[in-house]
């Protein structure tokens, strides 16, 4: 039996209108699926309209204007739904998933579906959880005191992988894919022995060691930013009162 990061792995990623979980909207998503190393990968890449303005700095980033989003963009509700179909599709079929940064995407997906579809991601993930490969955390646990940062750009250059239209989503899911298989084989000796089911559940304490890290380092630097331990989705806030 190959092991998991020689065998299928999904991979998803989204482009926003920003970078608040709770407020800002998808513009496109891409779900990449690849059974070996050397297979062609199928991916699948979703539109939105979503509604409301879009920023100027957000377009810098993806390059995705209002008016192309009203001209090919679809409505979010229909999209949100396929999308949340299909990555419980994943976890039924037992295939991991890769996201990068993933209480980011996972997040505002949750956030999305609730906002237009009244209901959540673990609605329709059902019994069926998702086995998350964050790169981000899964590097910086396994190589922790490398310096310099962990942006999915460094991270295809330390581990040699291509990354060609950055910030487009297909193109951002399938780098973070080919970043994680790249990663097992580097540090095998230390993850072969773990089913992604286990991994899933190691990342979300080493993520929160790091989130605590992370904190500590602010409150020496007074900084007063609040760094949130949870992973791979981030609770909702409360209701204000």
């Amino acid at each position: 039996m190959p092991c998991w990061y020689d065998g299928p792995l999904a991979s998803f990623d989204t482009e926003t209108t920003g970078i608040d979980v709770e407020r800002d909207r998808i513009v496109s998503a891409a779900l990449v699926v690849q059974e070996t190393p050397r297979s062609t990968p199928r991916v699948t890449r979703w539109l939105i309209n979503p509604g409301v303005e879009m920023p100027e700095a957000a377009t810098a980033v993806h390059g995705l204007t209002a008016d192309h989003l009203a001209l090919h963009g679809r409505w979010p509700a229909p999209v949100l739904e396929e999308v949340a179909r299909a990555l419980a599709a994943q976890a039924v079929a037992g295939r991991p998933l890769v996201v990068m940064n993933a209480p980011f995407d996972l997040t505002l997906l949750d956030r999305e579906l609730k906002r237009h579809r009244a209901t959540s991601l673990d609605a329709y993930l059902g019994t069926h959880p998702l086995s998350v490969l964050d790169p981000r955390v899964l590097d910086k646990h396994l190589d922790r005191y490398r310096k310099g940062r962990r942006t999915l750009t460094d991270l295809c250059a330390h581990y040699e992988v291509e990354l060609t239209d950055a910030h487009e989503a297909a193109a951002d899911a399938f780098a973070a894919l080919r970043v994680v298989r790249a990663l097992g084989l580097r540090f095998a000796s230390r993850l072969e022995g773990l089913r992604p089911g286990e991994l899933h559940t190691r990342q979300a304490i080493w993520y929160a060691a790091q989130a605590r890290g992370l904190q500590e380092w602010f409150a020496r630097s007074g900084t007063p930013e609040a760094v949130d331990p949870h992973w791979p989705l981030r609770p909702e806030l409360p209701a204000a009162a």
